[in-house]
């Protein structure tokens, strides 16, 4: 492999793999907030924040790590209040119980507004912030932490336009699909640090799933079952529990970190934790296999989501399920020809799966996805893969990949809307 290829996946890596505490949107909202206030002297007097139908959604009903709250109106607060905006997707880690009573009065005292923003970009954050003495705009467009602009009492004080507005539907990658195979199984240990640190992070917060009582308690629920003989104590029962569980705890808001994959906690939990339950089952011992095929799930994942984008109407847990299947196959003895039928089966099975925002019910969509990838893996061990006449499935799994992207691009804007709309005007909540 050239040393520019080599580059290139080094740099997917590290700008995909990032740590983040909390749901990765609030935090992104907080994020908005804390930049903002940064800008500013004297008590906050108003906020405004605008936001596309992808991060309302993904707001709406997901626990805020340390606090009670929920919602995109106490995400801005709190981090306007309480957040250091260098550090970026942890601004949320250890928040002060005084400062997040603070931003709660605003909420509740109606100084903090909601507004839809109507724009074409699908990662799009705008925050209005009034004090006693400053009126500072913050725009954040395209990534969870890159801020567009700042404007200072009408005078822009800060710009980095590295793309136009509505941009962020993801673009081909520098590298492909045998790249990230020949880099994940050759490149030098050392290369995964990251992964390691995934590894720790995302099975810390699975164990504190398995121990707690949060959200639907899918995985919890999916241990039980096994012990008390009613499912069987089998690797994939195993995986889905374990992935699960990660999210029940990330949804209900628990305070711990995770290692996020293309600005999604849940992308990193789904591509990371299924791997570690097969290779416990099927290894156990050798940790190099272990950091290698959860390497190629993540940096499969990163590549799927570069030509995906960082949001859409489609659920990114299928995207990491994909990553999974692939990196099953070669903990299971298979190589590319595989891998290449793993991927077929997953986007020809369960690609259509809707995001309808972030909550405690993303738990079950992974354990949906993984049992998918499961499933995936054994069918093309066997050689055995949805048909290239079937479907969104084409001949070659880049050509899949390329269709179920359009797909996302594409097709959401309109679904996005839909789902936004059904996610605010609920006809019967009791």
């Amino acid at each position: 492999m050239d040393q520019q290829t080599m580059q290139a996946l080094r740099d997917a890596m590290s700008s995909g793999m990032r740590v983040a505490t909390g749901c990765t949107e609030p935090v992104a909202i907080a994020f908005a907030g804390a930049t903002a206030y940064a800008q500013t002297s004297g008590e906050i007097r108003r906020i405004i924040l605008r936001a596309s139908a992808n991060i309302i959604k993904n707001a709406f009903v997901v626990g805020i790590p340390g606090t009670e709250f929920t919602g995109p109106k106490y995400a801005v607060a709190i981090g306007a209040v309480c957040g250091d905006p260098a550090r970026e997707l942890e601004l949320l880690e250890n928040l002060d119980p005084a400062l997040v009573a603070r931003a709660a009065a605003l909420v509740a005292a109606g100084d903090v507004e909601l507004d839809r923003a109507e724009c074409e970009a699908k990662l799009y954050i705008e925050v209005e912030l009034k004090t006693d003495a400053d009126t500072v705009l913050v725009r954040v467009i395209g990534s969870h932490t890159h801020v567009d602009s700042i404007v200072k009492n009408g005078e822009t004080v800060y710009q980095n336009s590295c793309r136009a507005e509505g941009e962020d539907h993801g673009c081909a990658p520098a590298y492909h699909l045998s790249d990230v195979y020949e880099f994940c199984t050759a490149a030098p240990l050392e290369e995964f640090a990251l992964v390691r640190q995934a590894i720790e992070l995302n099975s810390a917060i699975a164990r504190e799933g398995l121990a707690g009582d949060y959200g639907l308690r899918v995985g919890r629920t999916l241990r039980e079952d096994v012990a008390a003989g009613a499912s069987a104590n089998d690797t994939t029962n195993y995986a889905m529990s374990l992935a699960a569980a990660a999210s029940d705890a990330r949804m209900a808001g628990v305070d711990l970190p995770v290692m996020s994959n293309s600005g999604s906690g849940n992308q990193g939990i789904a591509a990371t934790l299924p791997v570690v339950a097969v290779w416990e089952r099927v290894d156990g011992k050798d940790e190099e296999r272990l950091l290698r095929a959860c390497a190629l799930s993540n940096l499969i994942t990163i590549y799927i989501k570069s030509k995906f984008g960082v949001l859409s109407a489609l659920c990114g847990a299928v995207v990491a399920s994909t990553g999974v299947a692939s990196a099953v196959v070669w903990l299971r003895g298979g190589g590319l020809p595989e891998i290449a039928c793993a991927i077929s089966n997953v986007l020809g099975n369960v690609a259509g799966m809707l995001c309808d925002g972030a909550k405690a019910s993303c738990a079950l969509k992974i354990s949906t996805c993984t049992n998918a990838a499961m499933l995936a893996a054994t069918l093309a061990m066997r050689r055995l893969r949805v048909a290239s006449n079937e479907g969104i499935v084409e001949l070659r799994p880049e050509d899949s990949i390329d269709n179920f992207a359009l797909l996302g691009n594409e097709g959401s804007d309109e679904l996005d809307k839909l789902i936004l709309d059904m996610i605010i005007h609920k006809k019967d909540q009791t």
